[in-house]
């Protein structure tokens, strides 16, 4: 009896996770830090994002 030959194998892709809109898929959100009785802007503090809790992927 001859043997036969198992069939190709085909290469499965998982779909890509959708990235988080406000932080781009990074995790990090910047906010401006303001100072002074003014409130000027100094410069932007980077924070977890609080829409997907840091893992960059959007949640459904």
């Amino acid at each position: 009896m001859a043997t036969r030959k198992p069939p190709p194998r085909t290469k499965t892709t998982t779909p890509e996770p959708v990235k988080c809109g406000p932080c781009g898929g990074t995790g990090e959100v910047a906010r401006t830090v303001r100072v002074g009785r003014k409130q000027r802007p100094v410069g932007q503090q980077a924070g977890i994002c609080l829409t997907c809790l840091g893992t960059g992927n959007a949640t459904d």
